[in-house]
């Protein structure tokens, strides 16, 4: 294709935008309800507060004031285990703090180990690597992780793909302590020795699932196979996710050292319980009178809807932009700057709707999402849980609406009377009758 000149702007950085963060929500304490399991041998104590760990005062004056007033159970848990020193495979519901829990212990520990001040040279040996499957999962991470180093000499840098090259090369030459990356662009800068890796003390798998399957796996193998990354006994390994497939937690042993340890936060892939979740047949010729029929009665909320194909979401954004309905886009086809001017048009309200392939599924933290409407429902249930989950986080509350087609969703229709059932939400009977014939 034609080379990518695509430089993104610059984040702001006065400490005011550094630290903006959206207000928990009414359901937060009701986190503390979740059972926690905790898998392996001499587990640490859960953390009751952030004042009870070790750290230095920079980060406890930073976790403050990026709003964190107490532990999820996520957190609680998981870092004291990281703090040990211990590798980690977390699996926790969707807005509830996996990306603190693994980005305070790790600033916490560089600060006390000191790092490598390595402004300018020719390649830069971070001593953290952060890889995540989605170009705005990276950079929401690396925004997250400058509130926890703000004032220190740790130095965060984003690199990811549908941008110049020699922008992500120029990034990371002033200097690289923890590298937030796509795989993609992580394994091109390695091999054109901007990054060595024999410093790499910790290696972050958010999303894991997502990074162990068919779409990464064999770019994270290649990762750790490169010769001067450290073997799995000499560096620290942590996976988060909100889903966890048996097959994938077998894949991840290949990764981990043998006294890994394993919390779940609730069910496994389980849904999060502050999203009301309603799934109505509608089949595929109704979809769009549906869709305009929800839009209509919810008015002002701001709704994400997702669709199978790219072409679609830009049909559906389209035909909602002539219904009088301000609608954007996001998909993997558009360009990197398109794709972050829709996302802005969506968290600022200039669009009340964000049309989405799988693409915005996992990760992304946007404020007052009060709606996901699954045009149509994805192949796994896996997907289904992460996209409903980008409403009804950090307490909030919210709503999911999925249209289900007996003919092309019908293999969905026991994982989801499943997943409505352990989050307590109402079972139709039409779908557990589709789910057991």
């Amino acid at each position: 294709g034609p080379k990518v000149t695509y430089v993104p702007p610059p984040p702001p950085d006065d400490e005011q935008a550094i630290f903006a963060h959206y207000k928990t929500g009414m359901n937060f304490d009701r986190y503390d309800e979740n059972v926690v399991q905790v898998s392996g041998l001499d587990p640490p104590a859960a953390l009751m507060s952030f004042a009870d760990t070790n750290i230095c005062d920079t980060l406890t004056v930073n976790i403050a004031k990026a709003g964190y007033s107490k532990p999820t159970p996520v957190q609680k848990h998981s870092i004291p285990i990281i703090l040990a020193g211990r590798d980690l495979m977390a699996c926790a519901q969707t807005g509830s703090g996996k990306t603190a829990a693994f980005l305070v212990p790790v600033v916490a520990q560089m600060m006390r180990d000191g790092v490598t001040a390595s402004s300018f040279k020719e390649q830069q040996a971070p001593e953290c690597i952060i890889t995540a499957p989605t170009r705005e999962l990276v950079n929401q991470i690396f925004l997250e992780a400058r509130k926890f180093v703000y004032g220190t000499c740790i130095r965060p840098v984003a690199i990811y793909g549908g941008t110049q090259m020699n922008y992500s090369i120029c990034q990371v030459k002033l200097g690289c302590n923890i590298l937030c990356a796509t795989p993609g662009r992580l394994l091109d800068i390695i091999e054109r020795g901007k990054i060595g890796l024999h410093n790499v003390k910790y290696l972050v798998l958010d999303e894991a699932d997502r990074m162990l399957d068919m779409g990464f796996g064999a770019d994270m193998k290649k990762l750790v196979s490169f010769p001067d990354m450290p073997q799995k006994g000499k560096r620290q390994t942590l996976m988060f996710s909100a889903t966890f497939p048996e097959e994938v937690q077998r894949l991840a042993g290949e990764f981990l050292k043998t006294d890994f340890l394993f919390v779940v936060v609730g069910h496994v892939g389980g849904a999060c319980s502050d999203v009301q979740q309603n799934i109505l047949q509608v089949s595929q010729y109704f979809k769009r009178d549906k869709l305009i029929e929800i839009l209509y009665s919810i008015g002002n909320e701001r709704t994400l809807v997702f669709v199978d194909t790219k072409k679609k979401a830009d049909f559906i954004a389209c035909f909602l932009c002539q219904e009088n309905i301000p609608a954007t886009s996001i998909h993997g086809d558009r360009e990197q700057r398109e794709r972050e001017i829709a996302l802005q048009d969506f968290r600022s309200g200039k669009c009340l709707v964000l049309v989405a392939t799988s693409v915005a599924a996992r990760g992304l933290d946007i404020g007052s999402v009060q709606h996901v409407i699954n045009f149509d429902l994805p192949s796994t249930i896996e997907e289904y849980v992460h996209r409903i989950g980008r409403t009804g986080r950090c307490g909030n509350t919210g709503k999911a609406v999925g249209f289900f087609d007996k003919n092309s969703d019908g293999h969905l229709a026991q994982p989801l009377v499943k997943v409505l059932s352990d989050a307590q939400q109402e079972v139709p009977i039409w779908l557990t009758e589709v789910a057991f014939e």
